[in-house]
């Protein structure tokens, strides 16, 4: 028998709001599994999905920079949030989110460029403030993401200083034109993105994986009330919908009216505006977050 511990036992019920003899439960049947033990829990219907999982105890600052149609963001961990009103840390992230912008450099090319203005490289200039600091430092993760004509929109949420927050958010607007309309619109969205944490633009471009696994929890969720075959394929296709209004951000409600789908949303600012636009692409990084495979 798999031994359970107590911490993993409090852990679980924290996340999935479930009792601590079922969270156990849950553990035990699962072999310690934490991931299957919550999707154990919401086939019983005693837990709901967590949309971006569970959390890491994870404190630093998340960077955002543009350069016309280019940005980049980035997320440099910490173990105090102490550490991330220091001004020297803060610059240091600044300084590594500029240096990814320009290049769009994946996170291995990222550390072995040199620093600015010195001899030792972003590696070695970490591990030096590690050193003065007396912190565990790491970054985390960066992306960049681009556009061909239109603009990219960058937000920070809980700003600590310009650029810099815990979570941040970049959104590729497409558009035959950039003009005070696509600033206002972009911002907004970018806003509804760091307050709704999609995980696609659209159904079509997520994970078949994610798909099959939420069709799983809900065929069993069905077969353990007891609902025959038919009813159970319709309470899958219902579901399945509604969780694609959950994450898909052109099926999501708009935050700021609470009623417009973000695809109406655009379809109309497009015809009032004469000005034909589309969401090619976002990131949105939140301070301490588990990365989920896509």
């Amino acid at each position: 028998m798999t031994d359970i511990s107590a911490k993993l036992v409090k852990e679980l019920r924290i996340l999935t709001g479930a009792g601590m003899m079922d969270c156990k439960k849950a553990l035990s049947e699962s072999g310690g599994e934490f991931e299957e033990a919550i999707d154990w829990l919401r086939t019983k219907g005693l837990a709901t999905a967590a949309k971006k999982s569970d959390r890491d105890a994870n404190e630093g600052l998340v960077c955002v920079k543009v350069n016309n149609n280019l940005g980049t963001i980035i997320e440099v961990n910490s173990e105090t949030d102490f550490v991330a009103r220091n001004d020297q840390f803060q610059a240091f992230v600044s300084t590594i989110a500029d240096e990814a912008l320009y290049e769009e450099v994946s996170l291995d090319n990222l550390l072995s460029k040199p620093y600015p203005d010195s001899e030792i490289t972003i590696s070695e200039k970490l591990n030096e403030l590690v050193s003065t600091i007396g912190e565990n430092l790491s970054i985390k993760r960066v992306k960049s993401i681009s556009v061909k004509n239109g603009k990219i929109c960058s937000y920070i949420h809980n700003v600590v200083a310009p650029n810099l927050g815990r979570i941040g958010v970049l959104v590729g607007i497409e558009a035959e034109k950039v003009d005070e309309e696509i600033d206002n619109i972009s911002k907004q969205i970018a806003m509804h993105i760091a307050a709704t944490s999609p995980l696609s633009i659209s159904k079509d471009d997520l994970s078949e994986d994610i798909i099959n696994k939420e069709k799983d929890v809900y065929k069993n969720q069905a077969i353990e009330s007891g609902k025959p075959e038919n009813i159970i394929n319709k309470m899958v296709e219902g579901r399945l919908r509604k969780f694609f209004e959950e994450v898909c951000l052109y099926d999501q409600v708009f935050v700021i009216d609470n009623e417009t789908k973000i695809s109406d949303l655009l379809l109309n600012f497009s015809k009032e505006f004469n000005n034909k636009v589309s969401i090619s692409s976002f990131v949105r990084f939140q301070l301490g977050e588990k990365i989920l495979k896509q």
